[in-house]
């Protein structure tokens, strides 16, 4: 029942893009060029007590260790917590620099795993630096939170009327409290991304150093804004890769993605109109899909997956869920998706049930809306879902709906702790982004908010393109703008691009 809830989140926060945006960033001061840097003290670095690793088949010279940190960090006095970290060292310590800091996504990824994979692709970095990775505080929820937390008992549907949205809304709500009067941790009130930041300065001060370098990705670019927000002067690099730009709204994100999801969608008809392998080819392709959505949407039909049981699939679920913009090697996602949505009008729903069911239902389980709805990821109202959803379906007449995210997190019972916010860019350095056809758009959004940053567009597909296995293998050419970014603090020019192969 519960197996898709940690896979889920990446995609969620992903963002389809393909376009630099307008205007050259504004003129940097000069950076100064990289030294080694001493660490704050002996007492701050001694406070981790390195080890070996638990595991198999380990990058050759890691070493693991904890750090505590408070549960809730209104009370630094009151309950802690332990979180896990790994460190490859440098290879070269006499030109030592410092450490970077990867920030992993999800959210719920762990980091220490992220750096066992993504060890091998990052050599020439490890030179100069020490890799560290760790496992925030929302990873490994499902051992430490009540299984009420994890209740699958609602999907979400799109509400017709003020009446319905208010309904729908009041039952989400009402499971999260049930998840927090049940949860004597205090974690539940405690998993948002300031939170997390707190925890990042945490490492920095065990590690010993005086500011850090950052490499994060996906939903790690929440926390990464939160620290730029409290922290400003403790960053050298922040190297961002397929980042969420929460700092502009979800709703931003959202009207983004649907642009840009638009667009994908076109790239997918023209292809299946040249290539018979399409389940669709010599179709109008966009008349099927639009016929099938309004179908749906007047009247739902039953699914059924293994995992999550029986559901509902509307036509708002089907725009939500269904499209994969990687094609995927030699179209073959594409493909799976035509013959899906074949099957579909001759009333087989199997190609989309367990994407509609996991999707409609994660966003009104406790226990991961208690990692992003603190992060303003809500509604603020019946209002505000109406006119986003306007403006979705005018983004992207094909795909476009009021996301589910946004609807789940309108039932938050609590205070949002991270609030959408402008980000302070005074003692911040300029950041390095890059993005795919995904999530370059988001990236750029983030990075573009602190002057002489620069955003790199990978032209294909993929996610997170330092990280082996996000839909492809690791991009070099990105790796190397990365690298140079971190050890020198040298920028690519505005407009650079980077293509598959390279």
């Amino acid at each position: 029942m519960h197996g898709k809830i940690g896979s889920l989140f990446t995609g969620l926060v992903t963002a389809s893009a393909l376009l630099v945006p307008a205007g050259a960033p504004a003129p940097s001061p000069p950076t100064p060029p990289a030294r080694a840097q001493a660490p704050v003290s002996p007492e701050a670095a001694s406070r981790v007590e390195w080890k070996a690793c638990a595991g198999e088949n380990l990058p050759e010279g890691i070493r693991c260790a904890t750090v505590t940190v408070p549960v809730d960090w209104r009370r630094p006095r009151g309950r802690k917590l332990t979180l896990d970290l790994a460190r490859l060292p440098a290879t070269d310590p006499a030109n030592r620099i410092g450490s970077v800091l990867q920030v992993p996504g999800g959210p719920g990824a762990e980091g220490v795993e992220d750096l066992k994979r993504t060890a091998p692709g990052l050599t020439e970095l490890r030179r100069r630096f020490d890799l560290v990775g760790y496992n925030p505080r929302n990873t490994g929820l499902r051992e430490r939170l009540p299984a009420v937390c994890w209740e699958m008992g609602t999907q979400l549907l799109e509400p017709r009327d003020r009446a319905e949205y208010r309904a729908q809304v009041a039952k989400v709500e009402a499971a999260s409290r049930e998840c927090r009067d049940a949860d004597s941790s205090g974690l539940f009130d405690n998993l948002d991304s300031l939170s997390v930041a707190r925890d990042m300065d945490v490492v920095r001060e065990a590690l010993g150093e005086r500011r850090l370098s950052f490499m994060a990705n996906s939903y790690g670019g929440v926390p990464a804004a939160a620290y730029a927000r409290l922290f400003p002067g403790r960053i050298r690099a922040m190297y961002l890769d397929g980042a969420a730009d929460q700092v502009n709204g979800w709703a931003k994100l959202h009207l983004d993605h649907a642009a840009i999801g638009e667009r994908m969608f076109g790239r997918f008809v023209a292809w299946c109109a040249a290539d018979s392998a399409c389940a669709l080819h010599g179709e109008d392709v966009s008349a099927v899909w639009r016929a099938l959505v309004e179908k749906l949407d007047r009247s739902p039909i039953p699914i059924s997956s293994p995992e999550l049981g029986e559901g509902k699939l509307s036509g708002w679920h089907l725009k939500l869920t269904s499209f994969q913009a990687n094609p995927g090697p030699d179209n073959a996602w594409w493909k799976a998706f035509a013959t899906s949505v074949d099957r579909l009008r001759k009333g087989d729903a199997s190609g989309f049930a367990e994407a509609v069911n996991s999707n409609s239902r994660i966003w009104a389980v406790p226990a991961p809306r208690a990692i992003t709805c603190p992060d303003d990821r809500g509604f603020t109202g019946y209002e505000q879902f109406r006119d986003v959803s306007r403006r979705m379906r005018e983004a992207s007449p094909h795909l476009g709906a009021a996301p589910f995210d946004m609807l789940g997190c309108a039932g938050w019972p609590r205070p949002v702790a991270n609030p959408s916010r402008p980000l302070p860019v005074r003692g911040l350095p300029p950041f390095l982004g890059a993005g795919s056809w995904t999530d370059h758009t988001m990236t750029a959004s983030l990075a573009g908010l602190v002057p002489g940053s620069v955003t790199v567009q990978y032209d294909g597909p993929g996610h997170a393109l330092y990280m082996p296995g996000n839909n492809g293998p690791a991009s070099r050419c990105v790796i190397g703008h990365a690298t140079r970014y971190l050890v020198d603090l040298t920028l690519p020019a505005p407009g650079t691009v980077c293509r598959p192969g390279e």
